[in-house]
């Protein structure tokens, strides 16, 4: 038997927060362009543009409370999060970016530098993901409320209508890029789907590979890592023996 190693990059509270929100926007996505063109409405009658009107809003408010709601519930991590992503970058962190298109194109020809749990690129491409989400989210709120809580002054809404539409349209192309890469289509991110859809683990490999820096923090720390026999064919993997090791 050989022992095979994985370390846990996300946690169940991460990957549920992270499914919803993104089950939210995909049916954002569909039922917003029924409500914001008028054209496509029509095609599909009354009855059924009004509940996906009435949908829009209350997947809505759901994309907007699940996050502060994970917050509520792991105070902690938002304050590490907001460390993985906002710091000064290094000279690997600028390297990554100018080799990131190469790399893209040729993998194999390409050595990429280690990165930190989240990646230079990574950190730039979340971050325009979540200023599109929050101005989404307040363009949103302000058509919502502007047209039945409270009579908005019609200038405003035309302004949140395209601030709607306008960050709407950088959110699908970010949306697509991201899960283009998280979903393991591109050859080196190929099985790092369970990250996220799965049991969140990474093997350490994979981890030592894309995210050396972390990776080898991890390692040493201890506490994230978990050994498991498999056969020495490497075709079934056995019981995790012992859980979590302990730091």
């Amino acid at each position: 038997m050989a022992v095979k190693r994985e370390i846990q990059r996300h946690s169940l509270q991460t990957r549920i927060t992270h499914g919803i929100v993104m089950l939210s926007i995909l049916w954002l996505s569909v039922t917003g362009l029924f409500v914001m063109i008028p054209g496509a409405g029509a095609a599909i009658g009354s009855d059924v543009t009004q509940f996906f009107r009435f949908s829009h809003r209350v997947v809505g408010a759901v994309l907007i409370l699940t996050p502060i709601v994970s917050a509520i519930m792991a105070p902690k991590g938002v304050v590490r999060l907001w460390k993985k992503y906002v710091k000064a970058w290094t000279k690997e962190d600028v390297e990554f970016v100018i080799k990131f298109v190469p790399y893209m194109l040729g993998p194999k020809r390409v050595h990429m530098p280690d990165q930190d749990e989240v990646k230079s690129g990574q950190r730039f491409a979340d971050g325009m993901l979540i200023i599109s989400s929050l101005a989404m989210a307040v363009s949103g709120a302000v058509l919502w409320l502007g047209t039945s809580a409270f009579r908005a002054d019609p200038q405003l809404l035309v302004a949140m209508r395209f601030v709607h539409q306008l960050f709407f349209l950088l959110l699908v192309v970010f949306v697509i890029a991201h899960a283009y890469l998280g979903a393991g289509v591109f050859q080196p991110y190929r099985g790092l789907v369970t990250l996220m859809f799965g049991n969140g683990r990474v093997k350490e490999s994979d981890a030592l590979y894309h995210w050396g820096f972390w990776a080898r923090e991890e390692i040493e720390e201890g506490k994230n890592v978990i050994e498991y026999e498999v056969p020495d064919d490497d075709e079934k993997p056995g019981e995790v023996k012992g859980g979590l090791k302990k730091a």
